[in-house]
């Protein structure tokens, strides 16, 4: 990944020590890989996925937790915070169950990071009927949708300016997943309308 300050050699070493602090000792809460490349989705709340990514700024790094709808690749539940725990997947997660109120069997889908083989997030899950579902040990391929999202973000986002503040990055994140990505950014992968377009069709 590259450096959000210009270079790309921190990046990297910063990129493989937050995974690091990610993995994953439990074991016993990894599930299997239930969704097998397959982001295709035909109804709303059939497929979700997760993940977590990270931005600089000049107050230290923010961590970014997103759940999208894999039917319409909307941002459905997103957290940021400056620490790397599991309250940041468990809040987005929350978010998304609140907004969305999914049917028993919707898939959830992540890697195998703490965070979400944490007890609290599994419980959310078990007490809410997901199917869950993780990434291959370190398969980045395995969660390609949401990876798709972050690089746009990034490159529509992120890099186009220095962030001062953690502040300045959550209301950026606001605008634009509310105000852009969700209701106006045009996908070719959903026939060039917008993840709010595609859930109206299909409403």
């Amino acid at each position: 990944m590259r450096d959000l300050r210009g270079g790309s050699h921190h990046a990297t070493r910063a990129e493989t020590s937050i995974r690091q602090e990610g993995a994953s000792d439990h074991t016993f809460n990894i599930a299997p890989n239930l969704l097998g490349r397959d982001f295709h989705a035909d109804h709303p709340n059939e497929k979700w996925a997760g993940d977590i990514s990270y931005i600089w700024t000049r107050e230290g790094w923010v961590y970014l937790a997103v759940v999208l709808d894999l039917h319409s690749r909307r941002v459905i539940g997103w957290a940021i915070s400056n620490r790397l725990k599991k309250d940041l997947a468990v809040r987005a997660l929350n978010m998304a169950i609140a907004l969305r109120r999914p049917p028993k069997g919707c898939i959830q889908h992540t890697d195998r990071g703490s965070q979400y083989c944490s007890h609290d997030y599994q419980k959310i899950l078990r007490r809410n009927g997901f199917k869950v579902s993780m990434s291959g040990k370190g398969n980045c391929y395995d969660n390609a949708a949401v990876e798709t999202f972050f690089k746009t973000l990034k490159a529509e986002m992120i890099w186009r300016r220095s962030w001062s503040t953690r502040r300045d990055v959550e209301l950026a994140l606001f605008q634009y997943i509310n105000g852009f990505y969700n209701p106006r950014r045009r996908h070719s992968a959903l026939g060039w309308k917008s993840p709010s377009a595609l859930e109206r069709k299909a409403a």
